[in-house]
Formats: C-alpha cells, structure tokens, sequence
C-alpha cells in the first residue's frame, strides 16, 4: 500500500512531503534474534519471493523492491516504512520521520544520515503530527502506524486525524491497523467514519478466521482521499495475495469505502 501510495504521488512533478508518525528503526534484518524469535516473515515475504509465478503486477514491482534491498539474493532485510519512503521518493521531496525509542531513533538517524531530504524527531507522534501540518507543499502523504499498545491509542489516534485533516484537508493519510480482536477494529473504522471526513477506503487483509484471544490474524489500512485507482487495483490483487498468504481457507480480505465513492 506504501508503494502504491508514493508511485500516485510521483506522477506529478511538483514536490511533496511524506509524514511518518511512527517511524521505527526503518530497515529490519531477518536474522537477527527478534526476527528469528518470532519467525513471522517466513510466513509473510518469504512466500512471495519465494512464490515461482505471480501474476499481479503491483506484487511483481513489490517482490522486485524487496530483493533490491537484498543484493546478495539472501532475504537477509525487510525495509521498514523509512526505507521505502527514501527509496520510492525523489530528490525535490521532502521526509519527515518520527520516532519515540530512542534505540531505534539511533538506528533511524544512522540510515538518514546521508539523505540532506530527511528530517528526524524523537517526540510524541500525535504532537509531531499536528506541528508538522500543514505541508507548505500542500501534497503530501501521512503514514501513522502505532503499536496500539496504550490502553486508549484507538480513540487518540482517531482524534488525532480528525484534527489533521482539519489542518490538512488535501493530504493522503493512510492509518495502518492490527486485527486482534474485531470488535476494536470495527470501532475503529465506525469512529474514523462519523469524523465526517470525505473520502474514507478500507483495506483489510486476515490469513486466518478471526479469534476470541488476543492473536493478530490480519491487519487493514484506512486510506483518506486515496487515489481514485486504489480500490480497483486492490480488488484484482488480494486474491492472489491471499492464494499465497492465507494459513487456511478461512483467510479473507476486505476492499470497503467507508466513505466516498461507493460505500458499503
């Protein structure tokens, strides 16, 4: 979805600025001992570089990316959000990066050392939210992507758009989010809708049924004002997405507007 967000933006010459709230450290390697612990990767990008025929071109233009991040054909990395918005954008547009931990602000500010476009803040994600809006560019893309470890992010991050938006009514605002329990997530997604806000789409993608416990089985994003293609070429792709994620025949996805196009 990040991909296909800043090749939208790119089509047009004039600059834009990219807002990523939740930052992290911004390039993961796969062996090192909390990818190893977890061993999740194996079941997600490791099928797709593995896959021996795939179809869809946006996941053949994902899959190329990602070995671009490993020379050596070793699935060694996985790029985090900063990575990709270094790669992706031009040399006239504008990164701006946001991260809490200060390990991982430390990693962070290592790989953006280089790149004179990259400016890093270590501070609350919401307060470096509304200071950096609005964009002088008044094109941009806005990537918030929490832990929704606090006992409250769901409705805090929920205000935090409302007030974005207000400040920012032409910036593309992608919300990632986790499905552990349905009931939060489908909270969620009816609090962002009865902000008002114009043009809402949802994408969801689970590799399993949904559970009573607390296990993740899928995750979605909420795009504001996305480009007008998303929903149709996220329609043709998940289907085979799916055919080579899903754990078991009750994987399912969602292609929904919320609000705008053609709402469900």
């Amino acid at each position: 979805m990040l991909v296909y967000l800043v090749d939208y933006l790119n089509k047009k010459d004039k600059p834009y600025a990219c807002l990523d709230t939740h930052s992290g450290a911004g390039l993961y390697a796969l062996h090192g001992n909390e990818a190893q612990k977890t061993g999740e990767y194996q079941q997600g990008i490791a099928r797709l570089i593995e896959a021996t025929h795939i179809e869809h071109p946006l996941l053949l233009r994902f899959r190329t990316l990602v070995q671009e991040f490993n020379p050596t054909h070793e699935l060694s990395h996985y790029p985090g959000s900063p990575a990709w918005l270094q790669k992706l954008t031009r040399a006239q547009d504008r990164l701006l990066f946001n991260e809490l931990h200060p390990q991982d602000w430390q990693q962070l500010t290592q790989l953006m050392q280089d790149d004179p476009r990259a400016h890093i803040e270590k501070q609350d994600a919401y307060a470096r939210l509304k200071a950096s809006l609005p964009f002088p560019e008044r094109r941009g893309l806005i990537l918030i992507d929490p832990s929704y470890e606090i006992k409250d992010e769901y409705q805090q991050v929920v205000q935090a758009i409302a007030q974005a938006y207000r400040r920012m009514a032409t910036g593309v605002f992608a919300l990632w989010y986790p499905v552990i329990q349905r009931q939060q997530v489908e909270q969620l997604c009816r609090d962002l809708k009865a902000t008002g806000i114009a043009r809402l789409l949802r994408i969801e993608h689970c590799i399993s049924a949904d559970t009573t416990g607390f296990g993740m089985t899928g995750s979605g994003m909420l795009v504001i004002n996305p480009p007008y293609t998303l929903a149709n070429d996220f329609t043709l792709l998940l289907p085979e997405l799916n055919q080579l994620l899903a754990q078991d025949a009750s994987a399912h996805f969602t292609v929904e507007w919320l609000r705008g196009e053609v709402e469900g």
